[in-house]
Order: C-alpha cells, then sequence, then structure tokens
C-alpha cells in the first residue's frame, strides 16, 4: 500500500510503505518498536504466562471454542515450526525467564556427555492434549463464551425455550 502527498503545486509523490500507518487510537499506548520490545522482554512473570500462550490443535480448537491457551507443564504438544518440526512430548518445564518450554523427548548431548533440553518458544507448538483442572476449564468457558459472543454466534438468536418463555 502506498501513500501519496500531494502539494499545492499540484505534484504526487510517493511516501513510503513502511511509513504508512492507521491513526493512533490510544494515546496512552505507544506504538514505538522500541518501547514495545522493552516492555515485552522485561514483563513480570504474570504478565509473561499470557504471553507464553501456544495455539490449540485443530480438534481441540473446535471442541473448545477456543485458538490459543497459555501453556502449562503436562500439556501434551506437537513442534509445528523448526527444526524439531514432528516432534511430540509432554512440556516438562514453562521457562518464562527464558520465554521457553522444555519437551521431555526434545533434548540433546553436551561435550561432557550430559543430555539438556532445548528450549522451544511456545508459539512454535500446538498443544494436542491439555492437563485439565477445574481452574483450567472455568478459563476455558469463560474464553470460549466471549469469543462466541464477538462472533455473533448468540447474538440474536432465539432458541425454542427463549420463546416458550414469552
Amino acid at each position: 500500500m502506498n501513500c501519496f502527498k500531494i502539494s499545492i503545486n499540484g505534484s504526487v509523490e510517493v511516501l513510503s510503505d513502511l511509513g504508512c500507518t492507521k491513526m493512533k487510537q490510544n494515546q496512552f499506548v505507544s506504538s514505538s518498536a522500541r518501547k514495545a520490545r522493552k516492555a515485552h522482554f522485561n514483563a513480570p512473570s504474570h504478565i509473561r504466562r499470557k504471553l507464553m500462550s501456544a495455539p490449540l490443535a485443530k480438534d481441540l480448537r473446535i471442541k473448545h471454542g477456543v485458538r490459543s491457551i497459555p501453556i502449562r507443564m503436562d500439556d501434551e504438544v506437537t513442534v509445528v515450526r523448526g527444526h524439531y518440526k514432528g516432534n511430540a512430548g509432554r512440556v516438562m518445564r514453562v521457562y518464562r525467564k527464558k520465554f521457553v518450554v522444555h519437551i521431555d523427548k526434545i533434548t540433546r548431548e553436551k561435550a561432557n556427555g550430559s543430555t539438556v533440553h532445548i528450549g522451544i518458544h511456545p508459539s512454535k507448538v500446538a498443544i494436542t492434549k491439555l492437563k485439565m483442572d477445574k481452574d483450567r476449564k472455568g478459563m476455558i468457558e469463560r474464553k470460549a463464551a466471549g469469543r462466541a459472543r464477538v462472533t455473533g454466534l448468540l447474538k440474536g438468536k432465539h432458541t425454542e425455550e427463549s420463546i416458550a418463555e414469552e
């Protein structure tokens, strides 16, 4: 998309593809790349939890009505990008400080003979099986209800029960 600047004398000048952005909506949120990067890499642990969300596999996405969820230990995942693409395993550790997860079957041997887990960013894996507890189940239900409300699945729909009540 090109943006143009038309001067008073009628000459047209192409600005640039990169410098042409949407109008700023919220004056209290910076659109500066350096400030966004600083906020991301200096984020506290409770915010990193949400930043370290992983997409659900297609069958889970359809079942729960949620696209992604914060990853946690004991979730089963498949790597979908990078050198280890196609490998599956259980999340052994969520390393918030380094923005990576350690998966049980993805290791390498060091020069001294010891094995270490390879860190993989959560956006590069797909969750295939969720470790479910009551808090997580409630969060998924809340998120699915909000998503359904926004997408309009529940908006304006009449059920037989609502008609019978009237």
